[in-house]
């Protein structure tokens, strides 16, 4: 293992100017799931590790049925899969996270950390941007809100600059007569990376679909949003005739690549049967 400085600021402000100085010379570490393994193994080589494990305001989360839900960038992958609001209200998140490693790991691992290493195949992306979540963002200089599905610039890249911390997500409120929905496919029933994810968030008017949101994840070099397919599905009822012209047009809006874990065109046809099956179940979740 290469060693590395270890730094632990007392405050979002102080670890804001340490990142800011350092620059890509330092790595953050909260979970530390990801960042030690690879640091082991030698696939990052980060010359300071700053720990943000320390810092006040980070662990918060909270439910509000106007505001939503938020969580911290210290609230682990566990306190999401097994808090009584998320399984309610967020189903499709609440199964994204149990699917994440072990529950060893998610006892240690954090969701915003999930999001900030950027994997296009990570399973709490597909759900946070079906379900239109933002990150708050702090750096000394200002804090802002970002939305999620503007949060990623490529594989492992975001749009953070040095100084940079997620202090936390923001999820809106779930609306009356809605559904969710989160479906993996991998090799393996655990402990295993995504070869497609398909994320819905359906609201519905009656028979009709009011507004849905459809997020693919591992099908390309960032998750992305299935948005021709989502305006083939408002106003209309969702009958398999619609819902099969949905999950072709789904189809057509990936751009997966050949890997070791399957081919281009088993991850595009794949997106076609989650992508009914998501529907189907975010249709029966209708709460």
């Amino acid at each position: 293992m290469k060693r590395f400085e270890y730094h632990q600021p007392q405050s979002l402000d102080e670890a804001s100017a340490l990142l800011a100085e350092l620059g890509t010379q330092a790595s953050i570490i909260a979970g530390g799931t990801d960042l030690l393994v690879e640091i082991k193994e030698e696939l990052r080589k980060p010359l300071h590790v700053v720990d943000i494990k320390k810092l006040p305001g980070l662990g918060d989360l909270s439910f509000d049925a106007s505001e939503g839900l938020r969580f911290g960038a210290l609230v682990t992958a566990r306190q999401i899969e097994t808090w009584a609001p998320v399984i309610e209200h967020y189903p499709n998140l609440r199964t994204a996270v149990s699917l994440l490693g072990s529950i060893q790991v998610r006892n240690r691992a954090t969701v915003v950390g999930n999001v900030c290493r950027a994997s296009p195949s990570a399973d709490t992306i597909p759900p946070l941007v079906a379900d239109g979540a933002s990150l708050e963002v702090y750096n000394r200089t200002g804090e802002r809100t970002i939305a999620i599905e503007e949060f990623f610039t490529g594989p492992g890249r975001t749009v953070l600059a040095p100084g940079d911390i997620v202090t936390g997500i923001s999820v809106p409120p779930p609306q009356p007569a809605s559904g969710r929905a989160y479906i993996k496919h991998g090799r393996r029933k655990a402990m295993e990376l995504a070869t497609v994810g398909v994320a819905v968030s359906l609201d519905s008017d009656g028979d009709t679909c009011r507004e849905i949101r459809i997020a693919l994840g591992a099908v390309a070099p960032t998750p992305i949003r299935a948005r021709n397919a989502e305006a083939l599905s408002r106003g209309r009822a969702l009958d398999l005739s619609a819902i099969a012209a949905i999950a072709d047009a789904a189809m057509a809006e990936s751009t997966p690549i050949s890997n070791v874990r399957a081919s281009a065109d088993y991850r595009r046809e794949m997106v076609g049967v989650l992508t009914r099956r998501a529907i189907g179940q975010a249709m029966g979740g209708i709460q």
